[in-house]
């Protein structure tokens, strides 16, 4: 399994590093792959407000290139009471985690909620979604 604190410390060290030079709102992910291995990712952003990239899709990325597909649990950290994440987030976690997969979320100094994917996004879509092209 994993240490919720080596994820909080992930997490914390990514946001360090955010390139949030237009809202000053740095953010933290770090998320456990089905291995135990952590991910980390921070928030960076871009003059072409669009393009930015959240933490959570960072540290899913870096989950990925390490040729992971699953996760057990994220956390996402902010100088904020209670940052979770965004909706097209919880859709990227979604892709890669459970229903009952948990995300904690947490200010700069312990953790102050945790939520289940089924809470943050109680109809995702999911792998097995049905598509409209399916059966074709």
């Amino acid at each position: 399994m994993f240490d919720i604190d080596t994820l909080f410390s992930a997490a914390r060290a990514a946001r360090a590093n955010a390139y949030a030079p237009y809202s000053r709102f740095k953010v933290g992910a770090a998320v456990v792959g089905a291995s135990g291995r952590i991910y980390a990712g921070c928030n960076v952003e871009n003059a072409a407000y669009p393009q930015g990239t959240c933490a959570e899709a960072g540290a899913l990325c870096a989950m990925a290139a390490a040729g992971e597909t699953r996760i057990l649990a994220a956390l996402v950290t902010a100088d904020a009471p209670c940052v979770t994440p965004c909706g097209g987030c919880r859709q990227k976690l979604a892709e890669f985690g459970g229903p009952a997969t948990p995300v904690h979320c947490a200010d700069l100094e312990k953790i102050v909620a945790t939520f289940s994917l089924q809470d943050l996004l109680p109809h995702a879509f999911a792998p097995d979604h049905p598509r409209a092209d399916a059966g074709r």
